[in-house]
């Protein structure tokens, strides 16, 4: 055996260790990820069957506890939507903020045959997986309506898995679970090409056909 020809097995050799060095990695990689993955998906998975299926398993229907009051507004008014939304928080010692802020220019209507001037209206919404606040006010009035639903049990794991009036905290882990998808759907394609070539190539042909697709699916919709 030639001095060239030793140096090239053990480049071979060499490679072929960096290789399956790698493939272990990604392998424990894949392991641990889709462990995490699994045990989202079964929170996500669970909540979601539930809520598909509950009128065909005949699941109790989510029970709303509302309540309504009226809330004298401090002098001055507040200004603005801003405003309103940041005094009900301190009035009503909400933690969370508002989860939708709408404001409705004032204007005029029919009212029969007479044309009315409708005054401005405002809505703050809060919500948070054990109930929702609701706020009405028409720009002039001296009080705010407000009205809140306490949520039942079926309707806590709707607002639950929706992710309604819920912290940063939640939103991550949620992204977590579709980061957790992603990384498992790299890393198994990597560890069915067991870094090859050949099955390199055909992974990349199908990913790009694959994306082209829904690109040109989410361009025509």
């Amino acid at each position: 055996m030639t001095a060239l020809s030793h140096v090239k097995i053990m480049r071979v050799k060499s490679s072929q260790a960096k290789r399956g060095a790698f493939l272990r990695w990604l392998r424990n990689t894949h392991g641990w990820v889709g462990l995490w993955g699994a045990g989202l998906g079964l929170l996500f998975g669970a909540t979601g069957f539930l809520l598909n299926h509950k009128h065909i398993m005949q699941l109790p229907v989510a029970k709303m506890e509302q309540s309504q009051a009226e809330l004298a507004l401090p002098v001055p008014h507040p200004a603005d939507a801003d405003a309103l939304a940041r005094w009900l928080q301190s009035a009503m010692t909400i933690k969370q903020a508002p989860f939708r802020i709408v404001t409705e220019p004032a204007k005029t209507i029919t009212w029969g045959d007479v044309d009315v001037k409708q005054p401005a209206l405002w809505k703050v919404d809060f919500h948070n997986p054990q109930h929702a606040i609701m706020a009405e006010y028409w720009v002039g009035n001296h009080f705010v309506s407000v009205k809140r639903q306490d949520s039942g049990a079926l309707d806590f794991i709707t607002r639950l898995h929706k992710g309604l009036g819920m912290g940063v905290g939640w939103v991550l882990l949620a992204d977590s679970l579709a980061g957790a998808l992603i990384l498992l759907s790299i890393t198994g394609v990597l560890l069915w090409t067991k870094m090859r070539g050949s099955r390199l190539v055909m992974a990349g042909l199908c990913g790009t056909s694959l994306g082209l697709a829904v690109l040109f699916t989410l361009q025509s919709m």
